[in-house]
C-alpha cells in the first residue's frame, strides 16, 4: 500500500509482514515495542538490533539509515528512515527495494515476535537530526532540539545550528545559537531528539540540481 505525503512528508511504502507466531511468552517478554520514540545518535535495544542487522543491506544497495522506530505492541510497527548514500532524499522506487532487502533480512533475523509491519520512508526536508554528519552538514540552519536532562535549566532548545564535533570516545556534541545569540554546547549522548525546521533557507538547499534548460535533474535509482 502506497501512502502519498506532502512537501514535509515524502511517498512512503508500507509492507505488511507476516512473522509465525511465537506465542504469549515470548510476545510480552520484550517491552521494547511499546516505549517512545528514540532518537539519540546511537541506537540501543531492539532498535539498535534492527539498526545493526539491516545497515550492511542497505549500504550494499547505496542507501544510509537514517533512524529506525519500533511502535506498538501487539502488532508492532518498525518505521526505518533512509536515504541515498549521496545525502539526496528516496523516491517511491527506492522505498520498494528498501522494504524488499530489510524484509528479507528482519524474515532471517527475527527480532520481532508474531506478525508485524514495516513502513520505511524519506528523511523529509525538516528530518530528524540522528547522526553527528547530519548536524555538520545543516550547519547554518534552524533546529529544534530536546535533551533527556535539563541542560541549564531546560530540556528544549530551538536555534541555528553552528556545526558539531567528535568529544573522545562519546558521539560528540553539537553547537547551537540560540535566539538571544547565546552559544550552546549540546552533548549528543544526553540528546532525546533533534529536528531541522521546515525554512525557505531549507528548502532551497534541499532541493534537487537544476539543469542548463531550468529543468529539475532527475537522480538516478
Amino acid at each position: 500500500m502506497l501512502n502519498g505525503g506532502g512537501l514535509t512528508g515524502p511517498p512512503f511504502l508500507l509492507w505488511n509482514a507476516r512473522m509465525p507466531d511465537q506465542g504469549p511468552d515470548k510476545a510480552d517478554a520484550d517491552p521494547a515495542t511499546d516505549r517512545a520514540p528514540a532518537a539519540e545518535p546511537s541506537q540501543a535495544g531492539l532498535e539498535g538490533r534492527i539498526a545493526s542487522a539491516i545497515t550492511p543491506s542497505l549500504e550494499g544497495l547505496g542507501y544510509e539509515l537514517v533512524r529506525v522506530l519500533v511502535l506498538g505492541r501487539e502488532r508492532p510497527t518498525v518505521q526505518i528512515m533512509a536515504d541515498r548514500a549521496d545525502g539526496s532524499m528516496i523516491n517511491v522506487e527506492d522505498c520498494e527495494r528498501i522494504t524488499h532487502a530489510v524484509g528479507a533480512v528482519l524474515d532471517v533475523d527475527d527480532p520481532l515476535p508474531g506478525a508485524w509491519t514495516l513502513e520505511v520512508s524519506s528523511a523529509g526536508i525538516d528530518r530528524p537530526l540522528t547522526r553527528l554528519k547530519d548536524w555538520v552538514r545543516f550547519t547554518g540552519h534552524l533546529a529544534r532540539v530536546e535533551m533527556l536532562a535539563p541542560l541549564e535549566g531546560r530540556r528544549r532548545f530551538s536555534g541555528v545550528i553552528l556545526g558539531a564535533a567528535t568529544s573522545g570516545a562519546g558521539p560528540g556534541q553539537a553547537k547551537l545559537r540560540l535566539d538571544d545569540g547565546t552559544e550552546l554546547d549540546i552533548p549528543l549522548a544526553d540528546l532525546r531528539r533533534a529536528k531541522l525546521v521546515l525554512t525557505d533557507a531549507l528548502i532551497e538547499a534541499t532541493a534537487p540540481p537544476v539543469d542548463d534548460q531550468g529543468d529539475t535533474t532527475s537522480l538516478p535509482n
